[in-house]
């Protein structure tokens, strides 16, 4: 919160219905101050998520979903994760605002207002599966650093908007165009107005793709502020850093982009397997683009109670990055042994895949209950942990539920 603008715009009135009863001496509450309990926002009614939400951290802001969350078919924004690198842009002036395309690698400068981007070019709407490169980071040891994410922050949301490639072939583009860089209106940690918190994208294939968008609603109204509000890059698949928020700027490069987020170990991966531990030189670290497969059980919530003799349906979700789902299993005997579950095929390209399968247990006891999918390439997840790497990215490993049979 901007707290001196917040106090100038604030009424007395307001403050106490913000904390609940009256503000003794309020009227004597010097102009740059505010109340403590207004210091620290409540996130779950700040962002308007649901209290079962899991705050990471709030210096920037980012925030997870619990597997149970996450059953809807399109998630709803209340059970949408957060990651941010830095702070929330304050005081969107959408009146002035606009989109500037430049670069080496543009044939001409352009600029566009919001309302030119919607009146100017064809309308397109998509589920889109987005997940943080580091979600699952959590499991890896050694430990590594950055937000403990545990398996919550992937989404899969309706988002609409113009395609990328239509604004790219408006301005024209060379063809030496390698990359498209996006950059936008957040805030770096440190306030400073020259520093991006970061500044990512994607080559250029993947930005002229039909589902790539600049997207102005999701689940069919405005972008939430906190999910990109006025306009966001939304490349599918790909690691959730490759679709930035707030996005008001886009250039077309002609070679790999070196923004802040680009290099060392951010989102990026060895080319080869290390060791657990192992430091490993920049030249031997690749981006990470289309995302693994994976899968997620949404129903019923882990540590659930099932009477003997009845059958349990699971149901979840299953995403492959730039492929397709192929094949959705599970198990309950700790991967001896895997059955089909029921796999539906994606409402559109990149939206994650919804399978389902009816369990009988043959006895009493505690059970776990493990997801596995499969991409069109036929890659499996592994049951385990994966590869280790610097950062902890990637982790795939199969979702495991317990269920007591009683």
């Amino acid at each position: 919160m901007n707290r001196r603008k917040f106090v100038k715009k604030t009424t007395l009135a307001a403050m106490t219905g913000m904390v609940g009863c009256d503000i003794v001496f309020g009227s004597v509450i010097p102009e740059s101050y505010v109340p403590l309990l207004l210091q620290d926002p409540d996130p779950f009614k700040l962002f308007d998520k649901d209290k079962e939400m899991v705050v990471l951290n709030d210096k920037p802001w980012n925030m997870e979903a619990q597997a149970h969350l996450l059953d809807d078919r399109i998630t709803p924004s209340k059970y949408m994760f957060i990651r941010n690198n830095g702070l929330i842009p304050e005081d969107t002036d959408i009146t002035n605002w606009v989109l500037t395309l430049d670069g080496e690698s543009v044939k001409r400068n352009k600029s566009y207002s919001l309302q030119e981007l919607k009146s100017r070019f064809r309308h397109h709407t998509y589920q889109l599966t987005l997940e943080c490169g580091g979600n699952g980071r959590s499991e890896f040891n050694p430990p590594a650093k950055g937000n403990q994410w545990t398996i919550g922050a992937v989404s899969c949301a309706e988002w609409t908007g113009v395609r990328l490639r239509d604004i790219l072939e408006d301005v024209g583009i060379k063809d030496d165009a390698v990359y498209l860089a996006y950059h936008a209106a957040d805030i770096h940690l440190s306030r400073n107005p020259k520093k991006e918190p970061i500044s990512r994208g994607v080559p250029i294939g993947k930005a002229m793709q039909e589902e790539t968008l600049l997207a102005f609603a999701m689940n069919g109204k405005d972008i939430p502020l906190v999910h990109g509000y006025p306009l966001r890059l939304v490349a599918g698949g790909w690691p959730a850093s490759a679709s930035g928020k707030w996005v008001d700027r886009l250039s077309v490069r002609n070679q790999v982009h070196d923004g802040p987020k680009m290099g060392g170990s951010s989102y990026r991966v060895p080319c080869n397997p290390v060791a657990p531990g192992a430091k490993v030189a920049d030249e031997d670290m690749c981006i990470i683009e289309s995302m693994p497969v994976k899968s997620l059980i949404t129903y019923p919530k882990s540590g659930a109670m099932i009477s003997e003799g009845k059958k349990l349906n699971i149901r979840g979700h299953a995403w492959a990055g730039e492929l397709e789902v192929k094949k959705a299993e599970y198990s309950i005997d700790f991967g001896s042994t895997w059955k089909a579950c029921d796999l539906e095929k994606p409402v559109n390209r990149l939206a994650w895949q919804h399978f389902s399968a009816n369990i009988d247990f043959p006895k009493k006891g505690y059970y776990e209950i493990w997801a596995r999918a499969t991409d069109s390439k036929g890659v499996s997840q592994p049951m385990l942990l994966p590869g280790w790497n610097p950062k902890g990215y990637l982790n795939n490993a199969c979702h495991r539920i317990a269920v007591k049979v009683v």
